[in-house]
């Protein structure tokens, strides 16, 4: 087989595909795709699961698989060759898709299956298959009129243009920029290691193009603790302005994503207006956990009201201290990571970078993988396989000596790599020809690298960032269910998706766990118990600012998808926002009701904001806050095993989490899986408490 992204008998190839290969491939699979539709919404094709559905499940997987592939290097090494055979595909791939979503017959099918006699002799697994299909058909435009129906194709292929290419303004804008630095007096406050690898990006630069010793960039590892450590204000100020006007109207034309927003918001309001929605924020809930908008609405403004009262109390202690101990009369927005760095070290008495001394690579995962082994009785064994760069990790799962799937590892920050963390598959778990296919699963992050000769160390966020992405990846890696539909994170509600993630994150705050998972990277000593309740004691240090500015985030997201376009007057909970209800717009009357920190005038959050713009949560990142409250009331139950048995790391608490919740992936609905796991419906009290936040005599309760 010459074309490595046909091959779906293994695992990908990696050391064999080029560019060259997506076109042809891609092409291929998708010709075999629709003779297969055209041959089963033939009349004589039965409509049973057997010769209708599996056969379009098959056919769906080989071109999900290799377009995955595709698409995952288009993410980790974003180089010409591979944007440009990304993006010449992209367009036939939303065609074909939304072609698919609105082919009636296909719909006529389904919906055959589900009012036959065949379907109530079907699993409940695969009911809820169908169940979906149908709700997805609905969805796509299968019931427009044939008129409507090529302009609604339009907008999933623009659409989808307009996402990528808004993704990679934002990648080439961060790249672009650079803060160099010749005078040594500039890098005063900022940690060795972050010193030595400013001089590594310099000296990689060619000497004839170099302009400073030292060399910093809008990259994570770079930036985040520039803006903590720095005590250069004027540094710092140019930094943050770089950062948050990235990809915006103060940089060139042509990575401005200030039009594409416009067109996205337009094309979404237009598409849910076809479909019989009022906004795209109705589109968005209707195949989640939420009822409405108008619920998630409630349920930020809510928690925003028991956030805000923490939030102006964690200003109020930081403008006093930065006043009287730092000499700032004003806090500028430049100056708040840095000022709550001297603020949290003279409250508790240690830093951040301390803290990232005592998290060597290697014992951070051998950590993780203790956990994991811990709770799900499972094994975690280095493994190998062909990859896309030499520093990424193959790993496999085994339980009793049993494969289970396996995953890939990528921990460093790179220039051809998108920014933050995330999880996908490269292949999901199913029942085939009388053997299970085992899923495999990418977990990606954006940490720094090691320096010379010395072993990566991460910060404590960064952990916590790794056991997020880990969760995503059990979700998907430990399913138990045989149909790729509904197997693993697929099918799961996006409101929902993120409670595993953000269950796994609690257990960086174990005891017993960080004893197993820390050793000074020059010591060699374990984390002293005196510094890890000094880190429990600052844990919500000034967590009340942090939850606000994600709940803003979500109403932002929520209002932005609910606006009118077009509208000459808003109303947000009373208060009219006149003229043309813009983004930034909306956004500065959102920090006007909710926020207690906002930022200059020339800030360009929206331009920045990939989640909702490119990647898959327009009118969903109320999720984080949805699911925190699923993710911090299941591990409750773990805090009353470590209460009884003096270990959160309860093997058969771990067994009816994994039974209940992570191996029943998208086969339920989500609530059925949390109430199975708890017995009933969720509290927020849970997560109330882990945030600081809970009244007193809730929290005495408890």
């Amino acid at each position: 087989m010459t074309n490595p992204l046909l091959d779906f008998s293994s695992l990908p190839r990696f050391d064999e595909v080029t560019p060259d290969h997506v076109a042809p491939a891609i092409r291929e699979l998708l010709a075999g795709y629709r003779a297969l539709v055209a041959q089963v919404i033939a009349c004589d094709t039965p409509v049973t699961w057997d010769d209708f559905v599996q056969p379009m499940i098959d056919c769906g997987e080989r071109l999900s698989r290799a377009w995955g592939m595709v698409s995952h290097l288009h993410s980790v090494n974003d180089i010409a060759p591979w944007r440009d055979a990304y993006n010449e595909l992209l367009l036939e791939i939303s065609a074909f898709y939304a072609e698919v979503g609105q082919n009636l017959a296909l719909f006529a099918k389904y919906k055959a299956l589900a009012a036959s006699d065949e379907f109530g002799k079907l699993s409940a697994v695969r009911k809820r298959i169908i169940e979906n299909e149908l709700r997805d058909f609905r969805l796509s435009g299968a019931e427009l009129t044939e008129a409507q129906k090529p302009r609604f194709k339009e907008i999933q292929e623009q659409l989808s243009a307009l996402a990528a290419k808004f993704s990679e303004n934002l990648l080439d804008a961060t790249n672009a920029h650079a803060e160099w630095v010749s005078d040594e007096a500039e890098l005063d406050g900022l940690p060795e290691d972050v010193i030595g690898a400013a001089k590594q990006a310099a000296e990689s630069v060619a000497s004839t193009e170099r302009q400073g010793k030292w060399k910093f960039t809008l990259q994570a590892p770079s930036y985040v603790p520039l803006m903590q450590y720095g005590n250069h204000q004027p540094l710092r100020a140019r930094m943050y302005r770089a950062y948050v006007t990235r990809a915006s109207e103060f940089g060139p034309a042509e990575w401005d994503n200030t039009p594409l927003i416009e067109q996205i918001l337009a094309l979404r309001d237009e598409e849910a207006k076809m479909l019989g929605y009022a906004n795209y924020a109705e589109v968005s809930v209707a195949p989640k956990m939420a009822e409405s908008p108008q619920e998630v609405d409630q349920f930020l403004r809510q928690m925003a009201v028991k956030a805000r009262p923490f939030a102006e109390r964690d200003l109020a202690e930081l403008s006093d201290f930065a006043r009287s101990e730092l000499g700032l009369e004003k806090l500028d927005a430049w100056d708040l990571s840095w000022a709550a760095e001297r603020l949290k070290q003279a409250r508790y008495n240690f830093s951040d970078d301390l803290v990232k001394q005592y998290f060597p690579e290697s014992k951070v995962l051998q950590g993780l993988f203790h956990v994991i082994q811990s709770l799900f009785a499972v094994n975690v064994k280095a493994d190998q396989a062909p990859v896309w760069n030499p520093d990424v990790r193959f790993y496999r799962i085994e339980r009793e000596g049993q494969l289970i799937g396996q995953f890939y590892l990528d921990l460093y920050a790179r220039e051809t790599k998108r920014g933050g963390a995330w999880m996908d598959d490269a292949r999901g778990r199913r029942a085939i020809a009388g053997r299970i296919q085992t899923p495999v699963a990418y977990l990606t992050c954006n940490f720094s690298a090691p320096l010379g000769n010395k072993e990566a160390t991460f910060t404590h966020d960064e952990v916590i960032t790794l056991f997020h992405e880990c969760g995503h990846g059990l979700h998907h890696l430990l399913t138990g269910i045989d149909d790729l539909s509904v197997a693993g994170i697929h099918g799961v509600e996006w409101d929902a998706v993120e409670l595993p993630s953000q269950f796994m994150e609690n257990f960086c705050w174990e005891w017993d766990v960080l004893q197993g998972m820390t050793r000074h990277v020059d010591t060699g000593e374990s984390l002293p118990r005196e510094l890890f309740d000094k880190m429990l004691a600052a844990k919500n240090f000034q967590s009340g600012l942090h939850i606000l500015r994600q709940i803003e985030f979500g109403l932002f997201d929520l209002a932005i998808h609910s606006t009118p376009v077009g509208a000459d007057v808003l109303c947000m909970a009373g208060s009219p926002l006149r003229g043309a209800p813009t983004p930034l717009k909306i956004l500065g009357e959102l920090r006007r009701q909710f926020a207690v920190l906002i930022p200059p005038e020339w800030n360009r959050f929206p331009n920045s904001f990939a989640h909702i713009f490119a990647g898959g949560y327009a009118a969903g990142y109320y999720s984080y806050q949805w699911a925190e409250v699923l993710s911090a009331d299941a591990y409750s139950a773990f805090e009353d095993a470590r209460a009884k048995y003096g270990s959160a790391l309860d093997a058969a608490t771990g067994e009816r989490f994994l039974r209940e919740i992570l191996s029943v992936g998208g086969s339920r609905p989500a609530l059925e899986s949390f109430t199975a796991f708890r017995g009933r419906v969720p509290s927020p009290d849970a997560l109330l408490r882990h945030s600081g936040m809970a009244e007193p005599a809730v929290a005495a309760q408890l």
